[in-house]
């Protein structure tokens, strides 16, 4: 195992940009796809796997440069955090999308349609995990949809309610996970922001949902909330606290991500998570300012009034897949050194 031994780790939730060249930005920028968008992707189809692995060393490099200590691949293969594994399950229905309304509130979304059993026929990220682990001697991350939020990321036309279909994607995804653990992934983070969307549904099931996917899983396991891409969802429209968060310290989860910083979240609610270890963001991604080493420093010591050096990783607030490219890396770089600057405070 490669985790780094030191306290104030640092990681990423999970996306990086993707280049220009790779995919249609402008036509990013406007959706998070629930179903196949291949319209974004600029190569054609014989060229594109190349370009996705090029793509990707690029964003491992760029982790690697920055100090990240936990890195992914980037997701520089998918559409969206969640799309590409949703719709390669058996029994999902791409091609003929239901419409639903957007955990923003007000877009109507193209979604997948349940028509028949949820069951993974095949690995979906495989493969990505193996690139990940033949290109990086870092501790290597990869990052999964959770099942409750997939649940809500599609139109149930087969089972006889959310709940069922919800433990059938926690399957699938645990199928995966295993899968990806023996590829050599060292983290396994879910990514469950639908949790802080539909927090009486989550009450009922997500944590058993959770648990379910993450079932037989050794290595550390994540699961990420988020208020949403701060492209997508501006920070004047976001909460300023968590509805579903003290539950999931009945989740099997060693760590917990938490947006912070772009909604100037009251770290007093991390009380609640006493057993787990906190991934907490400390980059404000709806700023394009690249922060100063001083200003993410300040606010790892915030983090540090509530939680011990020894259950902190450092992260940004959510995926940055939305940022320009030099931006993203600007700040990386200064949380790396933020990180180092505080670790040698505390002597860590």
């Amino acid at each position: 195992m490669n985790l780094p031994m030191h306290l104030l780790p640092t990681t990423v939730v999970g996306s990086y940009p993707q280049p220009e060249w790779l995919v249609d930005r402008a036509m990013l920028s406007k959706v998070v796809p629930r179903t196949r968008l291949h319209a974004m992707w600029r190569l054609p189809a014989e060229h594109l796997e190349e370009a996705q692995d090029d793509a990707t060393i690029v964003a491992i490099r760029d982790m690697e440069r920055a100090g990240i200590d936990i890195i992914t691949d980037g997701e520089i293969r998918r559409e969206s955090y969640s799309n590409r594994f949703a719709t390669a399950l058996e029994g999902i229905d791409d091609e003929n999308p239901a419409i639903i309304t957007a955990r923003t509130g007000s877009t109507p979304t193209p979604v997948p349609r349940v028509v028949g059993p949820v069951k993974r026929t095949r690995a979906v990220e495989l493969h990505d995990m193996q690139f990940l682990r033949q290109n990086t001697d870092r501790a290597a991350k990869i990052t999964l949809p959770g099942p409750f939020t997939m649940s809500q990321q599609a139109k149930n036309e087969f089972y006889k309610d959310d709940e069922e279909l919800a433990m059938a994607f926690a399957e699938a995804v645990n199928a995966e996970a295993l899968e990806l653990q023996k590829a050599g992934a060292d983290v396994i983070q879910l990514d469950e922001p639908w949790v802080r969307n539909n927090p009486d549904l989550a009450k009922r099931y997500a944590v058993k949902a959770i648990n379910r996917a993450l079932q037989g899983i050794t290595v550390p396991t994540v699961v990420h909330l988020c208020f949403g891409y701060a492209a997508v969802v501006p920070g004047s429209t976001k909460p300023a606290g968590y509805s579903f968060l003290g539950e999931l310290n009945d989740t099997t989860a060693d760590q917990i991500s938490i947006e912070a910083a772009q909604p100037k979240l009251d770290l007093g609610v991390l009380k609640e998570l006493s057993s787990k270890k906190i991934m907490l963001g400390v980059l404000d991604l709806g700023n394009a300012e690249i922060e100063s080493v001083e200003t993410v420093a300040g606010r790892i010591r915030n983090g540090l009034k509530q939680v011990p050096a020894e259950r902190l990783v450092v992260a940004p607030d959510c995926g940055m897949k939305y940022m320009p490219r030099h931006v993203a890396f600007g700040k990386l770089k200064a949380m790396c050194d933020a990180a180092a600057l505080v670790r040698k405070e505390i002597g860590g």
